[in-house]
């Protein structure tokens, strides 16, 4: 019963903490994984390099939010020790959670079941402007303010039809087609803004299209303002930011996700498994997309 109770608070805190950094700015159509400057792409380990996978992302970019930190650079107490920094003292760290295999007697009654379970377990970690003694990297220089050619590369090779012009953002699933507005309908002061609201733009509805059945079949029936709807909407917010953040662009939020955000609260406060599902989802249609983007290695 102990492990199974760990097992919930670990889903509720991390659900708390996202709810938390959504709540902190009222009247702000943004979310904690949008992310610029700094910040821009997957949070990453200090130690290894590598990014941090699944909920972590989520959690880390929520973090990062609440407590105003300029990267997204993390890694455990013994860590930074062993790249030479120190925690300072009295800093609380943050979870990430991960899964750990193990095997039992597998089910004879089940032919499917192979004997293998995962079990949830979490350890803390430590912002960089958390510790004394390590250098936070220089800022990585903006992409080019035209088309990035990475997400055109994308765009190319995802297969889904992709129509410009007018001034609506939509996919399709009975046509199977996405349609992008026409650039001059984004009207951001700066160059770059422009760029990038209109390639994550791009990338939400190419993460919708994922959900096609001869994709990764989601259900995309839900109507307009039903939960279904929603959940299927945050799938492809958090989709389009990871695929952001895999080509090095600022995930920017659409001034038309301020209506999910009401339904995405209410959906995490009654369900503390909800964002873990949508996160899966998420990364899973990202994952789908980059790897047309290098069908070698797949």
């Amino acid at each position: 019963m102990k492990s199974r109770k760990q097992r919930i608070d670990i889903y509720q805190q991390v659900t708390d903490t996202i709810i938390a950094a959504i709540e902190a700015g009222p009247g702000e159509f943004t979310m904690p994984w949008h992310r610029t400057g700094m910040s821009v792409g997957l949070p990453r380990n200090a130690l290894t390099g590598k990014s941090y996978q699944g909920i972590n992302p989520l959690v880390l970019w929520a973090v990062s939010e609440l407590r105003h930190y300029p990267s997204t650079i993390y890694a455990t107490y013994k860590q930074w020790e062993q790249l030479g920094a120190q925690v300072r003292e009295g800093e609380k760290g943050s979870v990430v959670v991960f899964y750990k295999e193990y095997a039992v007697d597998a089910d004879p009654g089940n032919p499917d079941d192979d004997g293998r379970r995962r079990a949830l377990r979490h350890s803390h970690v430590f912002n960089a402007s958390q510790v004394d003694g390590y250098d936070l990297p220089e800022q990585p220089q903006m992409p080019p303010l035209a088309r990035h050619p990475e997400m055109e590369r994308l765009i190319t090779a995802s297969g889904v039809p992709v129509r410009i012009g007018g001034d609506s953002a939509y996919y399709s699933p009975s046509g199977d087609y996405v349609q992008l507005p026409s650039p001059d309908c984004f009207q951001q002061p700066d160059a770059a803004d422009r760029t990038y609201h209109f390639e994550s733009t791009a990338a939400h509805e190419l993460v919708h299209a994922t959900g096609h059945p001869t994709r990764l079949a989601r259900d995309l029936t839900g109507r307009f303002g039903d939960e279904k709807y929603c959940a299927e909407e945050l799938i492809a917010e958090l989709g389009a930011c990871y695929v952001c953040a895999e080509l090095g662009l600022a995930a920017q939020p659409r001034v038309d996700h301020a209506q999910y955000i009401t339904h995405w609260l209410r959906l995490m406060k009654q369900d503390n498994r909800a964002i873990f599902a949508a996160a899966a989802r998420a990364a899973e249609a990202s994952r789908y997309l980059i790897a047309k983007l290098h069908p070698e290695e797949a």
